[in-house]
């Protein structure tokens, strides 16, 4: 069982609703973010928290462990092979989240604040077998998302959002100065908007006006067959969410393709090794291979006379290309493997014929 009591330390019932969860969880992570908190262990208490939250916001994870004590399920495989959780793989994660979250609406130097969502971007790592047929894959990570509470309008029941009386919208104002080289002017954020150029009567709690919260967020991902290293899947909205319905950015999701022990990838051409033995390569033979696709049956047509490193080109039994348009070569290099498991009967005929061989060449 686990050692942790994930409800105790958000201190909710184990019947919780998500929303209360995500509620006790900004509450605990406005308290002990270290951006905010002077306590000495604040910073070990927030991961506790956040670790918290990441298991009891995810409904695999929770249901694995309220029945088995483990968010991975028994045996830690609970996951399964198309899921990937980004939260415990970056470090700073929920914490880096929370300072964009308390700068939030802030303007920095002369410059009116930010109010449209930014792109976020994270690497995801697949099989090669994967690449060839195209896979879906469910990712968990962290994001500044639309508040649940207001709808991403940033405002309590009967709020409203109106243009700043002090900038007139801009986000910023210009202050005059007298000094011994005579009048400066300086422009400078909004002091009663804090550069955003917008006021809230009445904000949301959950929020603070925003109109966006941290939040932990799972969305399911499509990669193309034959997509290759480098190249990106983008899905729209889904980065980082605008203050008080500005637009989002997007997720960038960059794909490596792991290297295959089987094959080797050369733009949509497979390599890859096959062994024949060398009678085989003298008198010419045929080998099946298995393909990079489930159920690929390649045949290599060995010629007579064949050496070692010779390559033999399959036509469209390489990587499919993307967009449905073919696919590659599979090129087949031969390794000729001198056979070990002759009787003597069969090298005696050998010498003879080696023999041979040797007269009429005489």
């Amino acid at each position: 069982m686990a050692s942790k009591d994930y409800y105790e330390i958000l201190g909710v019932s184990k019947d919780a609703d998500k929303k209360t969860i995500k509620r006790a969880f900004l509450k605990l992570a406005r308290e002990l973010h270290p951006d905010v908190s002077d306590e000495p262990d604040a910073e070990e208490r927030f991961k506790e928290v956040n670790e918290a939250y990441s298991v009891l916001s995810d409904d695999q994870r929770r249901a694995n462990y309220d029945r088995f004590g483990d968010p991975d399920g028994p045996g830690g495989f609970g996951g399964g092979s198309g899921y990937v959780d980004f939260s415990d793989i970056f470090g700073g994660g929920m914490e880096d989240i929370f300072s964009s979250f308390f700068g939030g609406g802030r303007a920095s130097g002369g410059r009116p604040a930010r109010t449209e969502g930014r792109d976020m971007g994270l690497s995801l790592r697949i099989t090669l077998a994967e690449a060839a047929a195209g896979c879906t894959k469910t990712i968990a990570y962290d994001r500044l998302a639309p508040c649940d509470d207001c709808d991403g309008k940033g405002t309590a029941e009967g709020g409203s959002v109106t243009t700043c009386p002090t900038c007139h919208g801009s986000g910023h104002v210009t202050t005059v100065q007298r000094t011994i080289l005579g009048q400066m002017q300086a422009t400078v954020p909004c002091p009663d908007c804090n550069g955003a150029g917008q006021s809230v009567d009445k904000p949301c709690e959950t929020c603070d006006g925003q109109g966006r919260t941290p939040n932990h967020e799972k969305v399911e991902i499509k990669i193309p067959a034959g997509i290759r290293s480098g190249q990106a899947v983008r899905i729209r909205d889904m980065g980082e969410a605008g203050m008080r319905g500005a637009s989002s950015g997007d997720l960038i999701v960059t794909v490596e393709v792991a290297d295959d022990e089987t094959f080797e990838r050369a733009g949509d051409d497979l390599y890859c090794r096959v062994e024949v033995d060398a009678l085989d390569a003298i008198v010419g033979t045929s080998v099946e291979l298995d393909g990079i696709l489930d159920g690929d049956k390649v045949k290599v047509d060995v010629p007579a006379g064949c050496a070692y490193g010779q390559r033999i080109t399959v036509s469209g039994m390489g990587m499919p290309r993307m967009g449905g348009s073919g696919r590659g070569s599979l090129v087949a290099v031969v390794d000729v493997v001198v056979p070990s498991d002759l009787s003597e009967q069969d090298m005696d005929t050998i010498r003879e014929i080696a023999s041979r061989r040797g007269r009429d060449g005489m």
